[in-house]
């Protein structure tokens, strides 16, 4: 769901105090073990959030074990020596307190969000499964069909999401980033508890995990908690795999998915340069203000003119995000009205950008979107889970909590010959790649789902 500016601008006013002082109020330790806590003091609201985070993803899989870093999430909540299948989230749920977690290409994280006298039950909780998880056999084939129903629901039978798919096995040619975070069919159905063991084993360590605790805390207590429940852990040899670099891409890519749906729909891929350093990595700065001229607000430059103006499309959207452990993608998608192709649409999407590449932005219209964006940036420490998000995220990834603040002083500073400049160099053919969906009419023939409850699923 898109934020209106004026509730945007209101969000800006009302959190712009928290988000100068975010580095400020941030306290960081780091145990003898290796393991890195960091305590982000938010006292508006007697509530805390509890992340733990791991740094590792689906990107540090490799062809025939994808799926791994998702299937051991699941895992994580399925007992450990002192806890039966399911006594974590019940255990959370009698302190009052919501728990889940995730999987990104880069990371893994679980958090909790609670009152604040809470903290040290879930803390002891966290740092249980960090080193007892039991891994039966039973409990394992039982969750491997879940995650498999998973992927049926949100990408098997989700046409965007085998575009999606499709796109970045078709653009990434030897990158992890071609796999899907839920894996692959085919290494689901091949996967043992073993590899799941095996992976926790690797990964699951104090040195290769981050604390991050926001809220209403005294970071000097939060030490002892963390010394106190993790701190007896030793760390482990942590070997990353060689990387695999990208080769020079020399020409349009394209992939098309044929799948029941009501639109056709067609995505283009750009491959552009990530964040990796706050003071030096200009591009990426202006390709994200960039994004926001295109498809920042209500009426940005691609709805007012493909959607409004000229009605060639229902749908039209550009996105970009430099923060990540690997490459990064440009995206321009959209699904065409009656009467226009995906490849009339794709030439119409490509002409907006090539549009700023000529013409540039005026300095009013780039205010207005820098406005919006910082917004967005602002938008999100509204909440002490939006906090601890933000800065896991930026430590995740190889940056710093301590660049956010900067981050928004650097996006004030991004001029219109640098969105011009990017919008000339990063859009030609042999950084493309194009994925088109070709609707089919509804299947008569699908299969039968899978008997697990939706509810199951995380």
């Amino acid at each position: 769901m898109k934020l209106s500016m004026r509730t945007l601008l209101v969000a800006a006013g009302m959190f712009l105090t928290s988000a100068v002082a975010l580095a400020a109020q941030t306290t960081e330790f780091t145990l003898k073990n290796g393991m890195k806590i960091i305590v982000n003091e938010d006292h508006r609201a007697p509530t805390v959030a509890h992340m733990i985070w791991y740094r590792v993803g689906s990107v540090d899989e490799r062809n025939g074990t994808t799926g791994l870093a998702h299937a051991l999430e699941h895992m994580m909540f399925k007992g450990t020596k002192k806890l039966k299948p399911g006594e974590f989230s019940r255990r959370v749920a009698q302190l009052g307190g919501r728990e889940n977690a995730f999987t990104s290409r880069d990371y893994t994280a679980y958090f909790q969000q609670i009152e604040k006298s809470r903290l040290e039950a879930v803390m002891a909780l966290e740092a249980d499964r960090m080193e007892n998880l039991v891994f039966d056999k039973n409990e394992f084939a039982k969750e491997i069909r879940v995650i498999m129903e998973e992927r049926r629901l949100r990408t098997d039978d989700q046409p965007i999401s085998l575009v999606h798919e499709a796109l970045n096995a078709t653009a990434f040619a030897v990158h992890p980033y071609r796999n899907p975070v839920i894996g692959w069919m085919d290494d689901l159905q091949h996967m043992t508890v073993d590899d799941v063991k095996a992976w926790h084993d690797q990964w699951y360590a104090p040195n290769n995990a981050t604390m991050v605790v926001s809220g209403d805390v005294d970071p000097k207590q939060v030490y002892k908690l963390a010394e106190k429940y993790f701190g007896q852990y030793k760390g482990k040899s942590l070997v990353r795999t060689r990387p695999q670099n990208e080769p020079p891409q020399t020409g349009i890519k394209r992939v098309t998915v044929k799948a029941p749906a009501e639109n056709p729909y067609v995505v283009l891929a750009f491959k552009v340069p990530s964040l990796r350093d706050i003071d030096k990595d200009t591009d990426a700065l202006a390709l994200d203000v960039l994004a926001a001229v295109l498809d920042g607000y209500d009426n940005a430059r691609l709805t007012a003119k493909l959607v409004r103006t000229d009605r060639v499309a229902n749908e039209v959207g550009a996105s970009y995000s430099g923060i990540a452990r690997g490459p990064v993608l440009f995206l321009l998608d959209g699904t065409p009205t009656a009467g226009t192709t995906t490849g009339q649409l794709e030439k119409l999407l490509r002409a907006e950008v090539e549009r700023i590449a000529k013409d540039g932005v005026s300095e009013e219209e780039l205010k207005r979107v820098k406005t919006q964006l910082i917004a967005e940036q602002i938008y999100k420490r509204d909440s002490v889970f939006g906090q601890a998000m933000e800065i896991g995220v930026m430590e995740m990834s190889g940056l710093s909590y301590k660049d956010i603040d900067r981050l928004i002083d650097k996006l004030r500073a991004v001029t219109p010959q640098q969105v011009q400049a990017v919008a000339q160099k990063y859009f030609g053919d042999d950084e493309l790649t194009v994925a088109t969906l070709v609707p089919l009419p509804p299947s008569d023939n699908k299969p039968a789902p899978a008997s697990v409850p939706t509810d199951m699923l995380r």
